[in-house]
């Protein structure tokens, strides 16, 4: 079957969705359906979801959750009510022991009757008043994936879950970092404003050049990094606890949602 581009538009977030759905469309989603939410993933067993609800409250700046399934059910209504998180998300990974063991386009063969998912804001969702505000997003002007890297910051632990947080990097000028500062932080429910920006060493990245997450963003001369908490999070997070299953999206490849992004802004 023929892929989609991943410059192509849908006509909504449904749309979309089905073309995911279908295996038409298996890319990043930076820049896909302009103004509606889009979230990162966790899936894990019932038996561990209060568990990681108490993480997920703790670490609010990296974990801000915006749905969560009923077990074994793998609907969201409040997000959109024909959302299937088995299908739904370009890309899936797969961790067993607090490994991550493949990644999967799909989770109809994995889905279980004990399995919760939850949806986390992501930092895509705020792009567009980023550009609208006249911020350049780089990793969209370049096509390629926003860069995500390991830092030594510790999460706030509960029960089980720990580790150390993930950030999301944007290059930019000053000027464009103290506009993006004022933008995102209106946006809480998709990680709000910058948690770091300049020396990637303060927070335990060795290069910058090399993230451990997505692909490589230009820097160009006068601009700083600006580093803002991810929601690749809690795989870090399921790592440290060794989940014996748990599944998260792939970085960089969300659940588009009906929720439009100014729903979620705070005025």
């Amino acid at each position: 079957m023929t892929s989609v581009s991943p410059l192509a538009q849908a006509s909504s977030p449904s749309a979309f969705r089905q073309l995911v759905r279908a295996g038409r469309f298996t890319a990043q989603t930076a820049g896909q359906c302009p103004g509606f939410t889009q979230g990162n993933l966790a899936i894990m067993p019932s038996a561990y979801a209060d568990e990681f609800l108490r993480f997920a409250r703790r670490n609010p700046k990296s974990c801000p959750v915006i749905g969560m399934s009923e077990p074994g059910d793998p609907s969201v209504p409040e997000l959109g009510q024909d959302i299937d998180l088995r299908t739904d998300i370009p890309g899936y990974c797969v961790f067993r022991d607090g490994r991550m063991v493949e990644e999967v386009p799909h989770l109809r063969e994995l889905w279980r009757e004990d399995l919760v998912g939850f949806v986390i804001g992501c930092s895509l969702s705020f792009e567009e008043a980023l550009l609208e505000g006249g911020v350049p997003v780089r990793h969209i002007e370049q096509g390629t994936t926003v860069p995500m890297y390991d830092t030594d910051r510790p999460n706030g632990a509960a029960g089980r879950f720990g580790g150390n947080g993930v950030v999301s990097m944007r290059p930019m000028s000053a000027a464009q970092a103290i506009r993006a500062i004022q933008i995102t932080s209106r946006f809480p429910a998709t990680h709000g404003a910058p948690v770091h920006f300049g020396d990637p060493a303060e927070i335990g990245i060795a290069d910058i050049d090399r993230p451990d997450y997505g692909e490589r963003a230009e820097i160009r001369p006068g601009e700083i990094p600006v580093f803002w908490a991810c929601g690749v999070t809690p795989q870090q997070a399921i790592r440290s606890a060794g989940l014996p299953f748990a599944i998260t999206h792939k970085p960089g490849h969300m659940l588009v949602t009906d929720v439009r992004n100014s729903h979620l802004a705070v005025l």
